[in-house]
């Protein structure tokens, strides 16, 4: 009986020790991991959106809170004035999530680009949805109220050839893109309105 118990104090010591390791681990490599995702996936999409802007839109961002989740709006300057947030949403792909950012520009409410900064879609199909220049340029141009939706659902994006699915998870996470700004317009032009100078 004594071995007994002597075995779970040593198994619960154990135990507690390595769930504090892991909470450390996490908590130290946290900044780290979200600077490397911040530089490698969304720091392309955002360059590729925003080409000719007078700021690092990197350095410029701001983040609010919508529902429960936490997001981080990063902020184009054409001269000294913010006239541009992109941000991040995710659709369902064949694969899982597709992570895409969105430009608006907000003056006008219209999407200034997409681009997907992560996605687990088959090679040479749905990976094409990342890519395929023409696909993302379908979204530039449509304001934040139009349907954006892929043409098999009523909308006026054309599907990448091969990945509907695809597609539509793009679609989809462009078309919460919309909601979100309308849902937090005037929280972001508060914000980007403070970064004037």
């Amino acid at each position: 009986m004594r071995e007994m118990i002597s075995m779970v104090v040593v198994l619960t010591v154990l135990s507690a020790f390595s769930g504090g390791m892991l909470a450390a681990v996490r908590t130290g490599t946290k900044d780290r991991i979200e600077n490397q995702v911040l530089k490698f996936q969304k720091a392309p999409a955002i360059k590729q959106i925003l080409q000719e802007v007078s700021n690092d839109p990197l350095q410029d961002r701001f983040k609010l809170m919508d529902s429960d989740n936490e997001l981080t709006f990063f902020v184009g300057k054409m001269g000294d004035k913010p006239n541009a947030v992109i941000f991040e949403t995710f659709g369902k792909g064949y694969g899982g999530d597709i992570g895409v950012m969105t430009g608006i520009n907000i003056e006008s409410d219209k999407i200034i680009g997409i681009a997907v900064t992560t996605h687990s879609e088959t090679p040479g199909l749905g990976s094409r949805a990342k890519d395929d220049p023409s696909f993302a340029s379908q979204f530039a141009g449509l304001g934040v109220d139009e349907n954006i939706a892929i043409k098999n659902n009523g909308g006026p994006i054309d599907i990448v050839s091969g990945a509907t699915i695809t597609s539509a998870g793009v679609s989809n996470a462009a078309q919460k893109a919309q909601e979100i700004y309308r849902r937090l317009k005037p929280e972001i032009e508060k914000q980007t309105s403070q970064m004037a100078n």
